[in-house]
């Protein structure tokens, strides 16, 4: 998607050979146009699956799931991070590291949302490891429901993550694919 790597080339900066920065349109402050732009695209590409739901995880997948579930006509749902004291008790559970955040957390969906009548599309914001999206397939998995497919806005390539979801026969879709960032340089995939 040509208007996501003008983006990421204009606001986003590289960390370390591992890391991109992308908090002034993703991650931390969101540019809406895009982001309605980009649902467009995830719609386009995923509407003939007939997704009855769009699961994300909170936060940065949020805006991104609703822009898609707004342009599909359907619910999402987001995975949170946190319980909280009016969720209910029966819900499904994942344990899964952040590779920016360093740490591990559980993610929590509650059953009532997802059931064994959904078809289930996930929508998240970066894929590096893939621990997430593993993390939200359990999930899925668990409910009975079924997959219909992993979107990503921006894929590491030279990370794992998306090519171990692809290896399990998920349909996954990245809008950018970055192939590299050595040197300080974004590189993308020439698709």
């Amino acid at each position: 998607m040509e208007l996501l790597k003008e983006r990421i080339i204009e606001a986003g900066s590289v960390v370390s050979d591992q890391v991109v920065k992308l908090d002034a349109i993703l991650n931390h402050q969101v540019d809406p146009a895009l982001i309605v732009e980009m649902g467009k695209e995830f719609a386009r590409r995923f509407v003939e699956s007939a997704p009855t739901k769009i699961l994300t995880i909170e936060s940065s997948g949020i805006p991104l799931a609703f822009a898609v579930a707004n342009e599909l006509g359907v619910p999402f749902v987001f995975a949170r991070r946190k319980k909280s004291v009016t969720m209910d008790e029966n819900m499904y559970c994942e344990r899964v590291p952040s590779f920016t955040k360093g740490i591990v957390t559980d993610i929590m969906v509650s059953s009532q949302y997802i059931t064994s009548n959904d078809r289930i599309l996930i929508i998240d914001d970066i894929i590096a490891n893939g621990d997430a999206a593993r993390g939200l397939i359990r999930i899925v998995e668990r409910s009975g429901a079924v997959l219909t497919g992993v979107g990503i806005a921006v894929e590491k390539a030279f990370q794992a993550g998306g090519r171990s979801i692809r290896e399990q026969g998920i349909r996954t879709e990245s809008l950018v694919t970055i192939t590299s960032l050595e040197n300080g340089t974004i590189h993308f995939a020439d698709c």
